[in-house]
């Protein structure tokens, strides 16, 4: 279930030929040290088991993860499959050396996408890839992983660790992942019963996510030439790290609570693409998006990077999620009752806006 590249035999077998005492290559000369894999895995043990699932077979160390489906649950169950990484925030956890946050952000990613079409996530994968293996670093990255997993309610059932000397400098990594999730054929949520009148709830995010970093790396730190341990902003009480490593809300629990309260008709998942990129997505071809700016907050963060950048409100809006990580779209009647459900689940959900006839376009008046 858990393994790393780094594992392998020594071969200390000279050349026909060669004198006695010719070098005998190992892997560690080449760069991959197993005695780091083994003690990396030796560490995060604890915490990839503290995630699993009754359905969960087995336990850490086996080729594949297995995991038990539930069929008796479901009358036509449908799986639904997402993978995701954190893109270029991971340079601000390298340049950091903080790195148990992100690995969160990763399971909002891939967790939350399931969501959009009325999914319950059952399991996660990760894969990690790094230039050094440092099981200080891989510690501090599962960690964050099975926390995610835990808010999400999914088991993390398996994982790879790579380690790629030459391709990678020492102290830098990539991380990736893939969720599974279950869902009812007839309840699939595709957007088709979306019409002109329902309404938009917005749930709110304090910061980035994982989308859009390169953008406000460009201009907080190479043009603005911000230090990353300096205020995030002018009167901020926490630092410009603290600020993009704000570890990504996961919605999945609070959406899968309104499923099972209303009938929802599109859920947006606000990530590469923006705001208005994302809404688009799930909205049938007769209609549009009208998003009200005034009925929510956008954290300083992202007038930081607009102003310092001079970056266009349409850059903004189709690069960052602008305060708002999700986006669902219910009838009017049951308006009410799924802001109480979202906020009984721990968000400060607020109607956003409205479904309008249309082209398929999202508009933020």
């Amino acid at each position: 279930m858990r393994s790393g590249k780094s594992e392998g035999r020594d071969w200390e077998e000279t050349s026909r030929g060669e004198p006695d005492d010719a070098k005998s290559f190992t892997y560690a000369d080449a760069g991959v040290d197993v005695a780091a894999g083994e003690a990396a895995v030796e560490r995060i043990k604890d915490k990839v088991r503290s995630t699993f699932r009754p359905e969960v077979i087995g336990d850490i160390g086996g080729f594949g993860g297995l995991f038990e489906f539930p069929a008796a649950k479901y009358r036509q169950p449908v799986l639904v499959g997402s993978t995701d990484g954190v893109g270029t925030k991971a340079l601000i956890a390298q340049a950091t050396g903080r790195f148990t946050t992100i690995g969160t952000d990763l399971v909002a990613m891939c967790v939350d996408d399931l969501v959009c079409q009325g999914a319950e996530p059952l399991f996660m994968l990760d894969y990690i890839a790094v230039g050094k293996l440092d099981p200080d670093h891989i510690e501090q990255l599962v960690e964050g992983i099975a926390e995610g997993c835990r808010q999400a309610g999914c088991a993390l059932i398996g994982g790879e660790m790579a380690e790629h000397p030459g391709a990678m400098e020492p102290g830098e990594f990539d991380l990736v992942g893939s969720a599974i999730g279950v869902v009812e054929r007839d309840r699939i949520i595709t957007g088709a019963h979306v019409r002109p009148g329902d309404v938009l709830i917005g749930l709110p995010s304090p910061g980035l996510r994982s989308n859009g970093y390169s953008l406000a790396r460009k201009v907080l730190l190479d043009v603005a030439d911000l230090p990353l341990e300096g205020p995030a902003y002018d009167g901020a009480r926490h630092s410009l790290a603290d600020e993009l490593l704000e570890p990504s809300v996961i919605y999945a629990p609070a959406i899968a609570a309104l499923l099972r309260a209303i009938d929802v008709g599109a859920v947006a998942h606000i990530t590469g693409g923006g705001l208005v990129g994302n809404v688009s997505r799930v909205l049938p071809a007769d209609c549009d998006a009208v998003l009200e700016r005034r009925n929510w907050e956008v954290p300083r963060i992202f007038t930081e990077i607009q102003n310092r950048g001079k970056v266009k409100d349409a850059e903004m809006s189709r690069t960052f999620n602008l305060g708002i990580g999700m986006v669902v779209v219910v009838n009017s009647r049951d308006a009410f009752k799924a802001l109480d459900v979202l906020r009984a689940a721990g968000h400060r959900a607020a109607q956003v806006g409205e479904i309008t006839a249309g082209e398929r376009r999202t508009r933020i008046v």
